[in-house]
């Protein structure tokens, strides 16, 4: 027999783990939305270990969001330029107190640049730390570990539809 209590537990538990993956959701999101701002505010306010590759590693998420600005929000006369999908899949989440929890993550990557009329197709693996500050979940480290990508130029006959965006 389960206890309440027990019950309980475990029920907290799937609350941690489904708010955790609300969090990544947030901010791939942000990330495809052109949201500087939604991509900060998913990381601990100070002190994120970020390593994203070739986009380069950080100890704090403020350079990192500014790198994702700088991209995300570039304009050639006043239409946005690069343009993301990002996928996130197979959530493997482990929570290691009330309050702490890693998580590993698969992402199907998409973009499409118009400066130099490519459009690259990536997978890879997320690899994140999680602690609960002010009473939400954020990331507290995000590593992100290319495992294959292919880049080809747009042909032309491709034509881009851009929609709405946050920035």
């Amino acid at each position: 027999m389960t206890s309440i209590d027990e019950l309980t537990s475990r029920l907290d538990d799937l609350d941690r783990v489904e708010a955790i993956k609300q969090l990544k959701h947030r901010y791939w999101r942000a990330c495809d939305g052109k949201d500087p701002k939604g991509f900060r505010d998913c990381f601990i306010r100070s002190g994120a270990r970020i390593d994203y590759g070739p986009l380069g590693a950080y100890d704090d998420a403020e350079p990192m969001a500014k790198i994702f600005g700088q991209v995300a929000l570039h304009r050639v006369d006043g239409e946005y330029v690069i343009f993301d999908m990002h996928h996130g899949m197979h959530p493997d989440i482990t929570l290691t107190s009330d309050s702490t929890a890693t998580g590993r993550w698969t992402l199907k990557f998409r973009q499409v640049n118009l400066l130099d009329r490519t459009e690259t197709i990536m997978t890879g693996e997320y690899d994140d730390e999680y602690v609960v500050e002010d009473g939400e979940w954020k990331m507290s480290a995000s590593t992100m570990t290319e495992r294959w990508s292919i880049r080809r130029p747009l042909g032309d006959d491709a034509q881009l539809r851009p929609g709405t965006f946050a920035g």
